[in-house]
């Protein structure tokens, strides 16, 4: 493995034992973000070191958010250096203090404030258990440690909702619980996540995506077909709004609205097992479309 090799999304999940729904977070809060390339989004070996120490220093407890902040000051104080990442840094702990470092710079992230004279003698390279979060950020990162575990549902449904008490409008959270609630057959609880979702940000496509799927299942169709719209509305490429959609407008009988999307989705998605029953769904909907027509 060497400084120049590239990993997939995948590939981090399986090296690091991380979730996408964490990945995403932690680029959101750009403490470590993959690159783009031509038709992928990668990561390199700092990057892993990266995402090493933040998942370690979370477990440890300490919230994302801080150790966000605490990189800002950094990037914002050593700027000839480029900035900071996380492959340079140390976290230390005496276990009352905790600071960050990088070559002689010590700061103290959780007040930003720089450390001129602190003796690291006989200091631990290890992380102090901090006290419970108390901010939006802080809550929603415990939620997304918990879901890395599949038997801490709850426990995360807890966290995501300790979040939305801080900041009812967080629409991570709101998302979580949403996908969380479904994965435990609460059709309805979902739905109520994804509804203020979608009230908070009409725009968000994800949201829009996952209230429409999950109506289509309590079998509300016209609700369902409403949402699904607007989500590839705003996103005409997402491929799984258009698949979910094709479905529902054939259940609907809107052969030729569903013969669009399918025709759509391939342009989007023309090698994978979906696109093999993508295309047999169109041939089937243009049939019908005619068909109808000929009526």
């Amino acid at each position: 493995m060497g400084a120049t090799d590239q990993f997939s999304a995948a590939d981090v999940q399986r090296m690091l034992g991380l979730t996408v729904k964490q990945l995403e977070y932690w680029d959101r809060l750009d403490l470590v973000s993959p690159r783009k390339t031509p038709g992928a989004r990668v990561y390199d070996f700092r990057d892993l070191i990266g995402l090493r120490t933040v998942k370690q220093l979370i477990e440890k407890g300490v919230p994302a958010g801080r150790l966000r902040r605490a990189l800002a000051a950094l990037n914002e104080r050593i700027s000839h250096a480029g900035g900071a990442s996380l492959a340079e840094l140390r976290i230390l702990s005496d276990g009352k203090d905790i600071l960050v470092e990088r070559g002689e710079v010590r700061l103290e992230p959780l007040s930003g404030q720089f450390v001129l004279n602190f003796d690291t003698r006989g200091m631990q390279e290890q992380v102090k258990v901090m006290s419970a979060a108390h901010s939006a950020d802080d809550w929603f990162s415990a939620g997304l440690a918990y879901e890395a575990d599949k038997a801490l549902g709850a426990e995360a449904i807890e966290a995501y909702e300790r979040a939305l008490a801080v900041e009812p409008e967080k629409i991570e959270a709101l998302i979580n619980c949403g996908a969380l609630q479904y994965e435990q057959g609460n059709l309805e609880k979902a739905a109520s996540y994804f509804r203020r979702a979608v009230e908070a940000q009409p725009d968000n496509v994800l949201a829009l995506f996952n209230l429409g799927s999950v109506l289509e299942d309590l079998g509300d169709l016209q609700a369902a077909h409403h949402y699904l719209r607007h989500a590839v509305r705003f996103d005409a490429t997402y491929p799984d709004a258009r698949y979910n959609l094709a479905l529902l407008c054939e259940r609907l009988g809107s052969f030729a609205e569903a013969r669009g999307h399918w025709q759509a989705y391939l342009k989007l998605d023309s090698t994978s097992l979906w696109a093999d029953y993508a295309r047999r769904r169109l041939a089937a909907s243009s049939r019908k479309a005619k068909s109808t027509t000929a009526r």
